[in-house]
C-alpha cells in the first residue's frame, strides 16, 4: 500500500498515497489511531523528504529502501537499460538482516559488475541509504552495507 501514490504521480507519490491510504483505511473502519501511524509512515517513506517518524514509519523505510534487486527489472533488454535497471539488474543477491543481540541491522548486496558499478548504486541510492540509516537509529540499530563482502557503511 506504501506507493500507492504512485497511481497520481511518482514526483509527490508519498504524501499523495498517505492521502489515498487514509480514505481507504477510513472507508474500511480502522481506529483513528492506527489509520494515524500507517497514514504517516506512508508518508514519510520518501528518500526526499521523508522521516522515520514511528517505529512503523522507520520499518517500512527500511523495507522499502533496501528493496533492489534483479528480478525487479521488467525491461529484459539489457541495451536498454537506464541506471535504475543496470542497478537493480546487476544486484544478483540481497538480504537484510538484524543481529541476533538486536543491535545491528545489515544490507547485504551481490553486485555483479558486468551490468553495473557499484558506483552506479551510490548514484542513486545514497540518499536511500542515508535514510535507512536514520530508520535504524530510530530502531535503536545501527546500519550497515556491505556490498560484494566490503562493507561501505
Amino acid at each position: 500500500m506504501h506507493d500507492i501514490g504512485n497511481l497520481v504521480n511518482r514526483v509527490g507519490h508519498s504524501q499523495s498515497g498517505a492521502v489515498m491510504a487514509f480514505r481507504i483505511l477510513d472507508n474500511m473502519g480502522f481506529a483513528p489511531e492506527e489509520i494515524s501511524v500507517i497514514v504517516s509512515a506512508i508518508g514519510n517513506h520518501d528518500e526526499g523528504t521523508g522521516v522515520p517518524v514511528s517505529p512503523v514509519a522507520a520499518a517500512l523505510i527500511l523495507a522499502d529502501k533496501s528493496d533492489v534487486r534483479r528480478n525487479r527489472v521488467r525491461n529484459q533488454d539489457v541495451s536498454s537499460f537506464d541506471i535504475h535497471d543496470r542497478v537493480n539488474y546487476s544486484v544478483t543477491r540481497s538480504e537484510l538482516k538484524i543481529n541476533e543481540a538486536h543491535t545491528l541491522i545489515k544490507l547485504k548486496l551481490s553486485v555483479d559488475t558486468r551490468y553495473g558499478y557499484v558506483m552506479d548504486y551510490f548514484e542513486i541510492f545514497l540518499q536511500r541509504m542515508v535514510l535507512c540509516r536514520k530508520a535504524a537509529e530510530k530502531l535503536g540499530l545501527q546500519f550497515k552495507l556491505m556490498i560484494n563482502e566490503q562493507q561501505l557503511i
